[in-house]
């Protein structure tokens, strides 16, 4: 066990910074679109699609983790 939190409540605060991450990337991009950076706001755009592509997998992950943990207690 690690301290008061199961291996899917840490999994879960992972998700949660990588969405908060995914925000303020995206707000850093269209900050930086308006500037004029167009080129490099489609570079970042392109990895905040493979983080949100990512992000559905790891939320069902999540879920089948915690719906087998239930199912053992």
């Amino acid at each position: 066990m690690l301290g008061d939190y199961s291996l899917s409540d840490m999994l879960e605060r992972m998700y949660i910074n990588q969405l908060a991450l995914e925000a303020a990337l995206m707000e850093l991009t269209l900050h930086l679109e308006l500037q004029g950076g167009s080129e490099v706001g489609n570079n970042v755009r392109g990895a905040l699609e493979t983080i949100g592509e990512n992000a559905g997998h790891i939320k069902q992950g999540l879920a089948t983790l915690k719906g087998s943990s239930s199912d053992q207690v």
